[in-house]
């Protein structure tokens, strides 16, 4: 189908736009977290796997980690196992980490993989627990309690935190011209897998490999202030006030902390963006407006 004069004129435009931002990122990590609203519909998934492709085709290492909590409730539901949540984490008992497993590990994973190659790409999808990849330790909780002198300890199973990231494991993937797909699936010393948040995985990784950008995927359309606009090009100081001053709160705060600890740890900017925007990857890329908000450490 040939383009029209103007359309084609307004092709032209974009990749003109683009130019820039692919000379400045050619060979750059970009390590990107998928999951959420973005995961749940099939034009979504497309438009997601072809800007995976066409960043690797440009000349940049995108690496993916994804998260998958739809898809386990939805099994766990199934086999009636109940799910139970504290501070907005799952509880792990071995049952419910054998189900984690099941759907990060293999059917979530490899429908990411598939998806990306059905747009012409080479990916591999690995757990944290491939070549010790994801080392974690179990993640302990403490609430203060006013009966209680000390904090109460709370235990939620296998739930891990990430101690180390084998870095080795990557490069080999992005050398070898493939993208890494990961499951945030992480293992300790003596074995023992955990389930780790798939935000916290993907911010440590980018620290690790001191990553060009840190992308993550939301189902909101960025940081907002108080009156509903959303924010962007922060600093981290202006990100740390955002929080003290209470602006940033609930569900996003685990989010823009773990995208503030990257920063601060030496990945140049996190991106929060609209997961639920077709191209949301690319536009926030290689557009002047982008989709989200940007966090640099300026």
């Amino acid at each position: 189908m040939s383009l029209s004069r103007d359309a084609a004129i307004n092709t032209a435009r974009v990749l003109t736009e683009a130019l820039p931002y692919i000379q400045r990122f050619t060979g750059k990590t970009i390590v990107v977290k998928f999951g959420g609203n973005a995961m749940e519909g099939e034009e979504l998934k497309r438009s997601f796997a072809r800007d995976i492709v066409m960043m690797k085709l440009v000349g940049m290492n995108p690496v993916v980690v994804h998260g998958g909590g739809p898809q386990i409730g939805q099994l766990l539901e199934a086999l009636k196992i109940q799910s139970e949540f504290i501070d907005g984490m799952r509880v792990t008992d071995s049952q419910t980490m054998d189900v984690v497993e099941m759907v990060l590990g293999a059917s979530v994973n490899k429908e990411i993989v598939s998806m990306i190659t059905r747009a012409g790409g080479k990916a591999v999808g690995i757990t944290g627990k491939d070549g010790e990849l994801i080392m974690a330790r179990k993640l302990k909780i403490s609430r203060k309690s006013p009966e209680l002198n000390e904090p109460e300890i709370i235990d939620i199973g296998q739930v891990g935190e990430v101690t180390h990231i084998n870095v080795g494991v990557i490069d080999m993937l992005i050398n070898s011209d493939f993208i890494p797909v990961i499951a945030p699936i992480g293992v300790d010393e003596e074995g023992r897998s955990y389930n780790i948040n798939a935000d916290l995985v993907a911010g440590k990784i980018a620290e690790y490999l001191q990553a060009e950008k840190l992308m993550l995927l939301t189902n909101v359309s960025g940081l907002q202030d108080k009156s509903g606009k959303v924010l962007t090009g922060l600093s981290t100081a202006e990100v740390d006030r955002l929080i003290a001053d209470g602006t940033i709160y609930g569900g996003m705060l685990p989010k823009i902390t773990c995208a503030l600890d990257a920063v601060k740890s030496g990945v140049h900017t996190a991106h929060i963006i609209d997961g639920r925007v077709n191209h949301a990857v690319l536009l926030e890329i290689f557009t002047d407006e982008g989709v989200g908000t940007l966090i640099t450490n300026r």
